[in-house]
């Protein structure tokens, strides 16, 4: 089962290290790791893709709770969420495979962000199932070199709560 783990964590050297060492000490692989900075700079946002036995993943999560410098963790897979990954793919461009090269990148709604008389380079964005979709369409057109972000993800606010959070009218000072 795929799991996605959100973390919130402070900025500080060895964090990323203490927490990927809890996954490799049980023998879990991580599929996907993304670190960015928070809303806060002071914090950081680590988004991990794994898969693996339930059990032993809800024990990762309770020991990644008691780490000191972890402040936060969601498991959104249990939530409704939002992911997305980004891929640049650099292809062959072959005088007879333009035409379908330039097909391809606009169903899936791609850009061409580089080009030299013999290759694209491309940047996909989307969910992990579309991203893996392109890649499969510009494979018999001749990949050239592929990096993929991995994915990141974000909860998303239920209806109830949302709804609570409208924003409010601006206060404005009379003179």
């Amino acid at each position: 089962m795929e799991r996605i783990i959100s973390l919130l964590v402070e900025n500080k050297f060895g964090v990323l290290a203490r927490v990927a060492g809890l996954f490799s000490a049980r023998g879990f692989n991580i599929e996907s790791l993304s670190v960015g900075p928070a809303v806060d700079p002071s914090m950081s946002l680590i988004t991990i893709v794994t898969q693996g036995d339930e059990r032993i993943l809800e024990q990762i999560t309770k020991q990644l709770n008691k780490l000191i410098d972890v402040i936060k963790v969601v498991d959104l897979t249990e939530n409704d969420y939002v992911e997305r990954e980004t891929a640049l793919v650099k292809i062959h461009t072959r005088a007879e495979d333009r035409a379908e090269a330039f097909r391809i990148i606009e169903i899936f709604r791609a850009k061409i962000v580089d080009s030299t008389p013999t290759t694209y380079t491309v940047e996909i964005t989307g969910d992990a199932q579309k991203v893996e979709a392109f890649i499969n369409q510009l494979r018999p057109l001749g990949l050239k070199e592929l990096v993929r972000s991995g994915q990141i993800a974000i909860a998303r606010d239920d209806a109830k709560a949302a709804g609570e959070h409208k924003r409010r009218p601006a206060v404005v000072e009379a003179k």
